[in-house]
């Protein structure tokens, strides 16, 4: 069957918190039963930002792979990498630089707004500028298919895919490919290859995409098919060359709905999280000590709870009922502020104690996660190594 991989990865550059797992590890655990996942640590990418501070990177790696793992990412189910230990991602990052025109890079939108939101970082480098170059080498050294992204990374993918096409445009036109895609139709068996063929005619005579993704499909699930007739394959369906490098989808994921304790978005900038294994007593400190809404400057004053930044944490961790009480008792002044946020504590403090838990397992024990990692990177590796080796070849680089 058509195998959709997912390939997404996270910067280690501080401590998790409630946003990250709320926002991106919740879906992550979601992904892992339903495609192939390959989930990395994107060290090369924390230093674009953070290259004059390398201590943050390293002191962080192995704790936000702790954090992944405590929060249900399975490596049983997932693959769990660290991005430095297959260097096949900046091979691939180096060649695709030689056909990437710069003005690509410099159209992304993040890129110069980014340097307007970071002003006191010095992001006048290359490594800033190519980072989404790096970040598609990373989906395409791996073939993703599916990378979940935010609305604000879309941009991101569409370079990727634009890149993908380009270099599949400039090195896929290999001699003699509609005898050699004529051979491998061959080798589907005859009625599989009675059904391709019906496919692409119906996908290049009518624009049929349906056709087009059934075909994509037939191909995937020739299992004994070799990877070069695979890839010619997937290019004759739509009547142009080889396709050397897939070109990956966004898979979007909604906004993460947890806020800061300020009522902002929760942030390391704004100094508003929870940390994801933030000792209970702080955590408790921290909400009961979060602003509330102004108008209720005694405890007998009405209040209006969507004014309250207490109340953005019991649309994420309270039923209907508890919402209602809320509602009833800010409003007619019932409750106080303290009352109102002893349920939130107890919701957080609740959803923690099985991260913690599963966390402590691997801060007992440090090798199980080196062990898992280096598993990880294993099989990440032999994967990238196999797209590299077919692009060098196609550009002239597989010297004997």
């Amino acid at each position: 069957m058509f195998v959709n991989r997912v390939l997404s990865g996270m910067r280690p550059t501080g401590a998790l918190h409630l946003g990250h797992y709320h926002g991106v590890l919740k879906n992550w655990v979601k992904l892992q039963h339903e495609y192939e996942c390959l989930y990395f640590v994107a060290d090369w990418h924390a230093l674009t930002t953070h290259y004059d501070t390398p201590e943050v990177v390293e002191q962080n790696v192995w704790e936000m792979v702790i954090d992944w793992l405590a929060c249900g990412v399975d490596p049983a189910q997932s693959t769990l990498f660290i991005q430095s230990r297959v260097p096949e991602h900046a091979e691939l990052h180096l060649l695709l630089s030689m056909v990437t025109p710069l003005g690509w890079l410099e159209r992304i939108p993040t890129y110069k707004d980014q340097q307007e939101k970071l002003v006191d970082r010095d992001l006048a480098t290359y490594g800033f500028l190519g980072y989404p170059l790096l970040q598609g080498a990373d989906i395409l050294i791996y073939r993703a298919n599916l990378v979940p992204v935010g609305e604000d990374q879309v941009p991101h993918i569409e370079f990727t895919r634009e890149v993908a096409r380009r270099f599949n445009h400039v090195f896929g036109r290999e001699e003699g490919f509609e005898q050699k895609a004529e051979a491998a139709i061959k080798k589907l068996g005859a009625k599989r290859a009675r059904l391709y063929r019906q496919l692409r005619t119906r996908f290049l005579e009518k624009g049929d995409a349906d056709a087009l993704a059934a075909a994509r499909e037939l191909v995937e699930e020739a299992q004994n098919l070799p990877l070069g007739d695979r890839e010619r394959l997937f290019g004759y369906i739509e009547g142009g060359g080889k396709v050397i490098l897939s070109e990956p989808k966004a898979l979007l994921t909604d906004a993460s709905k947890m806020p800061g304790l300020d009522g902002q978005k929760m942030s390391k900038s704004y100094n508003n999280t929870i940390g994801l294994r933030e000792d209970a007593e702080a955590i408790a400190g921290k909400i009961r000590t979060m602003p509330t809404d102004p108008a209720r400057v005694k405890r007998s004053d009405p209040g209006t709870p969507e004014k309250c930044p207490v109340w953005q944490f019991h649309l994420v961790y309270s039923d209907e009922k508890r919402r209602q009480w809320v509602q009833e008792g800010c409003r007619g002044a019932k409750i106080g502020c303290l009352e109102c946020k002893q349920p939130v504590i107890d919701a957080v403090l609740e959803e923690q104690k099985p991260i913690r838990e599963r966390a402590q397992r691997y801060l007992d024990d440090p090798t199980l996660v080196r062990s898992i990692i280096a598993d990880g990177c294993e099989k990440a590796r032999k994967q990238a190594q196999e797209t590299l080796r077919e692009v060098k070849q196609v550009m002239g680089l597989n010297y004997s």
